[in-house]
């Protein structure tokens, strides 16, 4: 073989070779890069697993405060079955971007094979999974003092949180803030300002509250479908007052860990109560069904107040609802005016009339 041709093959041999070791050294990247992924998931799986086992006092745990370690809302089987798929997808292959080899100048980029699309990440799931679980922990801590009627200590809330998330525990208590407002109207205040103890006070009393039984109070429960109520225009199928409250973790398919049989305090006890009204829709087949407010709820509270309380619970403002809100503020208006009026009444009836006072002068 003449010997032009021998330099022409070594070359290309070379440049083959040269391809070759680039394209082994990506496909080690990438399953190097596949491991650490697949290592860091069985990590923070296995701390999930540990922090998951009692690490608080005895004092705080479930069963000594007579709650069930039922948690308040498991994580959706949507956000579980992401994580899982992220994790059981292969690493993505890494087109390496190098050229290789003297005289692939001009040839344009090498076709070692098309680099596939980047799997997003299941870290940040599986962290926002194991915050929700940690804030269920800390609600059942909540609960348990508030029934012991003992005070709430921020360094026993650290204990459930674990140091991994202490960066993370304001995030976590806001959200334990909101369900439990949302559900139990109940609101988490220091005791003293910057200290580290806390207590949970009523956010609005309901005096038919004390009917329901229970240990713990149901106004934030009737508020908060007083609310869905409203903003339906004050009457709302019964299909959304369940997917609200299905949002809190609350359905009629299973007994709820604090309020037993949802389905039945609902459309029965609170109707009883007359803080509901359930009607079927008339004319409707198959049978559906709708609540309104009942006679006692405007007695006890307002559409101003509700409005209030979804406004402070969602961390905005009763304005932030313009249509309700105008029918709020009549409402109030005409409440004002009633009572002017009936106040005029009463002092009419106890003033004595012109010709009585006169009588009485006389004699």
């Amino acid at each position: 073989m003449p010997r032009g041709q021998k330099s022409k093959l070594r070359a290309r041999q070379k440049r083959s070779q040269a391809r070759g070791e680039a394209q082994a050294q990506a496909q080690a990247q990438a399953q190097a890069q596949a491991q650490a992924q697949a290592q860091a998931l069985q990590n923070a799986q296995a701390t999930a697993t540990q922090e998951d086992s009692p690490s608080c006092p005895s004092s705080v745990a479930g069963d000594a405060a007579g709650l069930p370690q039922k948690s308040l809302g498991e994580p959706s089987t949507s956000t579980a079955a992401a994580a899982a798929a992220a994790a059981a997808a292969p690493a993505p292959a890494v087109a390496s971007k190098k050229r290789s080899g003297k005289g692939s100048k001009g040839r344009g980029p090498e076709r070692e094979g098309a680099a596939s699309p980047k799997v997003p990440s299941s870290s940040e799931s599986l962290r926002k999974e194991l915050m929700v679980r940690k804030a269920e922990k800390v609600m059942q801590y909540l609960l348990s003092k508030y029934k012991m009627n003992e005070p709430i200590l921020k360094g026993e809330m650290l204990k459930i949180v674990h140091k991994r998330f202490r960066e993370q525990f304001p995030e976590i208590l806001k959200i334990v803030c909101g369900r439990i407002q949302l559900i139990f109207g109940l609101e988490l205040k220091e005791l003293k300002p910057g200290g580290s103890s806390y207590t949970l006070t009523a956010m609005l009393n309901l005096p038919g509250d004390k009917n329901l039984g229970s240990n713990f109070p149901k106004s934030g429960l009737i508020l908060s479908l007083l609310g869905v109520i409203f903003l339906h225009g004050s009457a709302a199928d019964e299909k959304d007052v369940w997917e609200f409250l299905d949002i809190l973790g609350i359905n009629d398919k299973s007994k709820h860990y604090i309020f037993g049989d949802v389905r039945k305090l609902i459309t029965k006890d609170l109707v009883e109560e007359k803080y509901v009204e359930y009607h079927q829709v008339a004319g409707s087949d198959p049978p559906r069904y709708k609540f309104l407010w009942g006679p006692r709820a405007y007695a006890e509270t307002s559409k101003m107040k509700v409005l209030e309380f979804l406004a402070k619970v969602t961390c905005s403002e009763a304005r932030d609802y313009p249509c309700c809100y105008e029918e709020a503020l009549r409402e109030e208006k005409e409440r004002a005016k009633t009572k002017v009026e009936a106040k005029r009444g009463a002092t009419a009836q106890a003033s004595p009339s012109p010709k009585a006072s006169s009588s009485l002068s006389a004699r």
